[in-house]
C-alpha cells in the first residue's frame, strides 16, 4: 500500500498541464467531430434497435465478421451505446425523437427480458436475444459500465418517465452487496452458473473505481465505504512520472469517461487525486513507447499509443509500462483518443498525425481501424465496440465535460462520491429524485 506522505510527494519529471490549461482550437474541434460522429454511427448502426445490444467488433467497413462474432454482443457496450446516444441526442446527430425510442426501447429490454443473476449481467450476450453467449460469466464490471449509461441516460432524459422509471428500476435491483467477500472486503469480479464465484477479485487499483462508486451508492444494496481503501494502490514509476496502477492505459481511462474526479481526493491514508493520476499514466505511457524507439523507430512524439487490443496473432492485453510482452511496434489509437480528457496536449498531435500519415489505409466509417502497425504495414480489418466508445465518450468530456455533468450530477453518485473525496460536490437537480 502507498502511505499518504510518500504518494503526495511523489512529483513527474516533466510538466503536467491541468486539464484547463490547454485550449482546443477551432481545427481540433472539427476534427474531433468527425471523428466522434463516426464512432456515433458504429453504435447507432451496430445495435439490436430492440435490445440496445451492440456487436463486440465489426470490419471497419461495417460488415460483421461472422467467423469471429457470431451476433455476439458485450453489455459493456451498452453503457456506451446509452451514453453515445444522449451525446448524439445533444449534438443532433439523428433525430432525438429516434434516438429516445431507441433508449427506451433498450432499457425496456434490460428491465424486463434479458439474463441477469440478481442484477448482473453475463459479460457476452446474443445481440438479439439476450441470451449468454460462450458459457461466459456475469460480469461485475461489464454490468457496472452498462449501469454508467444507464445512470447517464436517467439524468439525460429527465423529461421522460418511463426512462426514469426504467433506469431507476435496473439499477435499483442489483445486489452489490453479493458480489462482496465478506472475508477479504474486496469485491468479487464475477460469477458462474456452473462454478460459483469467480477466484478473481478487485484487489488492486484498476478500472474499477466505476463499480466501487456504483456499489457504494447504491440505495438499496450498498456495500460499505471500507470497500474503497482496501483495494491495493501499487507504485509503478516510468520515464520520471509516478502514479498508482500497473494497467495498461484503458484501466486509467474508463471510470474517467463517467466519473470526474478532478480536484478530489479521497480520505486518508490516501489523499490521491484519481483524475491527475490518469493524467500522469497518459504521460508515463507516452514514454514507455519512445522508450522503445531503438526496436520500433515509428514511435515518436506523434505516434504511440498501445492498449488493449488486437494484434497480427490476436487480442491481447499490453501496454503496460511494466511489461514488454507482445509489444511489436503496433500503435493502437484508443490509447491516445481515450486519454484526450485526460491530457489532450499529447494525444490530440498523435490522432491528427494518424489522420493525416496513415488515414488512407486505417480510417473509416467508424473512425480509427482497431489498431495497425507503420512498420509492417498491418492493418486490423475490425473495429472493437469498446475502442470506439471510450474514445467517443473522452472525445465528449474534452469537447463539453457534458458526460460527467450528466453522471455525477445523480443522487447515487453524488452519495458515493462525498463519502470518498474530499473538496468539490455536485448539487442534485430537485426533479430528479427517482435514482437516489
Amino acid at each position: 500500500m502507498l502511505s499518504r506522505r510518500r504518494f503526495l510527494s511523489l512529483a513527474s519529471a516533466l510538466p503536467v498541464p491541468s486539464r484547463s490549461a490547454v485550449p482546443i482550437s477551432a481545427a481540433d474541434d472539427s476534427f474531433l467531430e468527425d471523428l466522434s460522429r463516426r464512432a456515433f454511427l458504429f453504435f447507432w448502426e451496430q445495435s439490436d434497435s430492440h435490445t440496445g445490444l451492440v456487436l463486440d467488433r465489426v470490419g471497419t467497413a461495417g460488415a460483421q465478421n461472422v467467423s469471429r462474432s457470431v451476433d455476439v454482443a458485450s453489455t459493456a457496450l451498452t453503457g456506451f451505446f446509452l451514453t453515445a446516444m444522449c451525446i448524439g441526442s445533444e449534438r443532433r446527430w439523428m433525430d432525438p425523437e429516434e434516438i429516445r425510442k431507441r433508449v427506451r426501447n433498450s432499457l425496456r429490454h434490460f428491465a424486463y427480458e434479458q439474463d441477469h443473476v440478481r442484477g448482473f449481467y453475463y459479460h457476452f450476450v446474443n445481440r438479439k436475444t439476450g441470451k449468454r453467449a460462450w458459457n461466459c460469466e456475469l460480469s461485475t464490471i461489464d454490468t457496472a459500465l452498462f449501469l454508467a449509461g444507464v445512470v447517464t441516460a436517467h439524468q439525460y432524459f429527465k423529461d421522460e418517465p418511463e426512462i426514469l422509471t426504467l433506469a431507476s428500476a435496473i439499477y435499483q435491483r442489483v445486489d452489490f452487496a453479493w458480489m462482496l467477500d465478506e472475508r477479504t472486503g474486496w469485491l468479487r469480479k464475477g460469477w458462474n452458473p456452473e462454478t460459483g464465484f469467480l477466484s478473481g477479485e478487485w484487489n488492486n487499483y484498476s478500472e474499477n473505481a466505476i463499480f466501487h462508486i456504483l456499489a457504494i451508492g447504491s440505495p438499496t444494496f450498498p456495500v460499505p465505504l471500507r470497500c474503497w481503501y482496501l483495494f491495493d494502490r501499487e507504485e509503478i514509476e516510468f520515464g520520471g512520472y509516478r502514479y498508482v496502477g500497473r494497467g495498461p492505459l484503458f484501466t486509467h481511462q474508463y471510470s474517467h469517461a463517467w466519473l470526474d474526479l478532478a480536484g478530489r481526493r479521497d480520505g486518508p491514508p490516501f489523499q490521491i487525486d484519481y483524475f491527475q493520476n490518469s493524467v500522469l499514466a497518459t504521460y508515463a505511457h507516452r514514454a514507455y513507447c519512445l522508450a522503445l524507439r531503438a526496436m520500433y523507430p515509428a514511435y515518436a512524439d506523434d505516434l504511440w499509443g498501445i492498449t488493449a487490443s488486437d494484434s497480427e496473432v490476436g487480442y491481447v492485453i499490453w501496454g503496460s509500462p511494466t511489461s514488454r510482452r507482445y509489444v511489436d511496434g503496433t500503435v493502437v489509437p484508443c490509447a491516445a483518443g481515450g486519454s484526450l480528457m485526460l491530457a489532450p496536449e499529447i494525444c490530440l498531435p498523435v490522432l491528427h498525425n494518424m489522420y493525416h500519415q496513415f488515414g488512407e489505409y486505417v480510417y473509416g466509417r467508424y473512425g480509427f481501424a482497431d489498431a495497425f502497425n507503420p512498420l509492417t504495414l498491418w492493418v486490423n480489418p475490425d473495429i472493437v465496440g469498446l475502442d470506439a466508445g471510450i474514445t467517443l465518450l473522452s472525445a465528449e468530456n474534452l469537447r463539453t465535460g457534458r458526460i460527467w455533468e450528466w453522471f455525477n450530477s445523480a443522487q447515487c453518485v453524488q452519495r458515493a462520491m462525498n463519502q470518498i473525496f474530499e473538496s468539490r460536490t455536485y448539487s442534485a437537480p430537485r426533479s430528479l429524485p427517482i435514482i437516489r
